[in-house]
């Protein structure tokens, strides 16, 4: 029998620690919390400083009899949660259920399930960290407060089953606010001058942008002034008047933080952040590696800082040497640093085995698991890479009076660029440009000269990327909370999500602009912003959180008490469609389930007709010539349908290819085969069908 017990909150994680410890331990799993504040009420003892009222949650009845069982007959019992407020807490709770005294040192952490980290965790346990746990406590009922305060208060007033949160409300303000910048927007119109030049005898040009004079930039505001502009340059001559030729580096981005994982994710992979999380999670945990067992993939996958421990630093400018050469690896270790606010108790999100490449164990891993191992790997090598260096030259261009510019660039050295380049979030130009070797005085050909109007844009809408780097940037929330929000807000209708860009509902828009008429703090990013320092200050033992909990009630309760006699009831019509209903005659509307929208009879309760929205593929059925419909099943996955089912049976999982078919003339779909497309004709007993590889090169049959 074993005389100690390690508890964790997943199997998966279990498993991966049972490996590195000898047969004196047993591993178990408490699958998450097991103590929470009660969903029927709010839970909080507000008269006796803020007192949670904790339950066992249901369903963990027969996990709690098992870890009482197992505690009973250990010697020595370790609570190995994750190394975060949340995971204190659950420690916390897990010594309340099992009788162990706070003050044992029972508490082992550890960045990264290695044989080496957890062996030495076991070695150097500690007391549970009321400063963290309390940080806990206090950010579950700051959000239980203002959730079941306010509510209720919307359900009466406005709809039945919204809720408000403490940070969801700041996230669908800021969707909310940007829409009503997009709509504001007046934009300002302003010109552009771009010459097409090339060398006496080349057919290859180059282009130099208008600029102003010797002595100033000019703007061009509009066609008038452009045209005078063209007029005094249409017999210059365009003459080099200066070359400036120069070099500079460009570095690479720190490792992953968690806010910067899910950012990169959905740029490079188009993984929504709830998706990056999990699979991340599954990384972390431990992965099933053939030939080797469970492996920790990566290091804890909630921080915010960039710091690497200097053994990883060393395997990874090992590994650069072996692998890319010696020029790769910097003379200096890159040391980034962190932004003020970051939390250090963390490593970054790195490989855990650096000598462990994503494509040894390819086998071993889903493929969507197998992307975002590959993501982590190559963001860390990377980061520990040479600068990439660029030969630049930068062309002043006479015409007359006005100066045109050119700037060129060329890759000179790849360094880290051989294995990893940042995403963006907007586009911009290209970083190689070429400009052919000039000389000062010479004549150079104009080919072309391009004026062009152009008009000022108003800010793009969020994306899940851009939405979680603004929560970042302004301190809203932590990195564990980026992925829920935005789930959240989504599943209550704030915002809907097209083309990866959130727009706000006008449910959003009446409960946010609510929010900030009477909850004005609430809503508030600087606010809030404050509100998560204070909770770091809880964290740092630097404040009582009971005192922090009694400085926020004072100013929320007033508020509250405010609002509940101030705000009117609103009634929130539902959109009218164009389908009538078969059975009453009366158009149908449109309205929200568990499951998206959906079409349901105004006439309810005499008319309960129900049915669901269907968006056209745009093509005709190939067994029956009715409309193809992009239909979902109950877990949101599309496929397509006729709609005259189920008198016609046709169905596919795959997509549209928007070609017809040139042997029947009926529309393509497309399905993906490793790294090849595959595009086939719909009609079944055709078998046209050819494939596409990333070259874009075909191979018909």
């Amino acid at each position: 029998m074993a005389n100690n017990l390690v508890i964790v909150e997943s199997p998966a994680k279990a498993n991966t620690i049972g490996k590195f410890l000898g047969k004196d331990y047993k591993i178990v799993a408490s699958v998450g919390h097991v103590r929470d504040l009660p969903k029927s009420q709010m839970g909080v003892d507000i008269e006796n400083n803020f007192e949670p009222k904790y339950i066992t949650i249901r369903g963990k009845g027969d996990i709690i009899s098992k870890l009482k069982k197992e505690a009973k007959n250990a010697k020595k019992i370790y609570l190995a949660t994750d190394p975060d407020r949340e995971g204190e807490a659950i420690s916390w709770h897990l010594a309340n259920i099992l009788n162990i005294d706070t003050k044992d040192k029972c508490r082992i952490t550890f960045n990264e399930i290695t044989k080496n980290a957890v062996r030495n965790a076991i070695k150097s346990p500690r007391k549970i960290n009321m400063d963290l746990v309390d940080a806990q406590q206090a950010r579950r009922v700051l959000d239980r407060i203002v959730g079941y305060k306010i509510s209720p208060l919307l359900w009466k007033k406005v709809k039945k089953g919204l809720s408000a949160g403490r940070v969801q409300s700041v996230a669908t303000r800021l969707i909310c606010d940007r829409e009503d910048e997009i709509e504001n927007f007046v934009p300002e119109e302003y010109w552009t001058i771009d010459v097409k030049l090339s060398k006496h005898n080349s057919r290859t040009t180059f282009t130099a942008k208008f600029y102003g004079t010797q002595n100033q930039k000019i703007e061009l505001k509009n066609e008038e002034q452009v045209n005078g502009i063209l007029c005094e340059i249409e017999e210059e001559k365009f003459i080099v008047q200066k070359i400036k030729k120069g070099e500079k580096k460009k570095s690479p981005a720190p490792p992953f933080i968690t806010s910067t994982l899910q950012q990169e994710a959905s740029r490079k992979l188009g993984f929504p952040a709830k998706k990056t999380m999990t699979i991340a999670q599954q990384l972390y945990e431990g992965i099933d590696i053939k030939g080797i067992g469970p492996v920790g993939l990566i290091t804890y996958i909630r921080t915010d800082s960039t710091r690497v421990s200097n053994e990883a630093q060393q395997e990874a400018r090992n590994l650069i040497k072996e692998k890319y050469g010696e020029e790769y690896v910097p003379v200096e270790i890159r040391i980034y640093k962190n932004k003020s606010a970051s939390q250090d108790a963390h490593e970054a999100i790195r490989p855990t085995y650096i000598s462990m490449l994503p494509d040894s164990i390819k086998d071993s891993l889903s493929n969507d698991q197998f992307k975002l191992y590959k993501l982590i790997w190559d963001r860390f090598i990377a980061s520990q890479m040479s600068s990439a260096v660029y030969d630049t030259i930068n062309v002043d261009i006479a015409a007359g009076k006005y100066i045109f510019k050119a700037n060129g660039s060329r890759v000179k050295f790849q360094g880290f660029m051989a294995v990893y380049i940042e995403g963006r979030d907007e586009e911009t130009e290209e970083d190689e440009t070429h400009i052919p070797e000039l000389v000062e005085e010479e004549v150079l050909n104009k080919k072309k000269i391009e004026p062009k109007q152009h008009f000022t844009q108003p800010p793009p809408r969020y994306t899940e990327a851009t939405l979680v780097k603004a929560l970042e940037e302004k301190g809203i929330g932590r990195p564990s909370t980026y992925a829920p929000i935005i789930t959240t807000i989504l599943a209550r209708g704030y915002v809907v999500k097209e083309k990866k860009q959130f727009y706000p509902t006008e449910l959003g828009r009446i409960v946010t602009d609510i929010m900030k008429k009477h909850f004005t703090d609430i809503v508030d990013v600087e606010f809030t912003a404050q509100l998560e320092k204070k909770l770091d200050d809880v964290e740092e033992g630097e404040k009582n959180w009971v005192d922090l909990m009694k400085e926020f009630y004072s100013q929320f309760i007033n508020a509250y008490k405010e609002a509940e006699s101030k705000i009117e009831e609103i009634e929130i019509p539902d959109e009218v469609s164009d389908v009538v209903c078969e059975k009453c005659g009366r158009n149908m509307v449109i309205k929200s389930g568990k499951f998206g929208k959906f079409l349901a009879c105004p006439g309810f309760p005499d008319c309960r007709n129900t049915k669901p929205i269907l968006e056209e593929a745009g093509v005709n059925c190939p067994k029956c010539g009715g409309k193809v419909l992009i239909k979902k099943t109950k877990k949101g996955m599309k496929y397509l349908g006729c709609e005259n089912y189920p008198k016609c049976t046709f169905l596919s999982w795959d997509k549209v290819a928007g070609e017809n078919c040139p042997k029947c003339g009926n529309f393509m779909l497309k399905k993906f085969s490793g790294k090849k497309i595959v595009i086939f004709c719909s009609k079944e007993n055709c078998g046209y069908t050819k494939e596409e590889n990333n070259g874009n090169n075909e191979k018909e049959r």
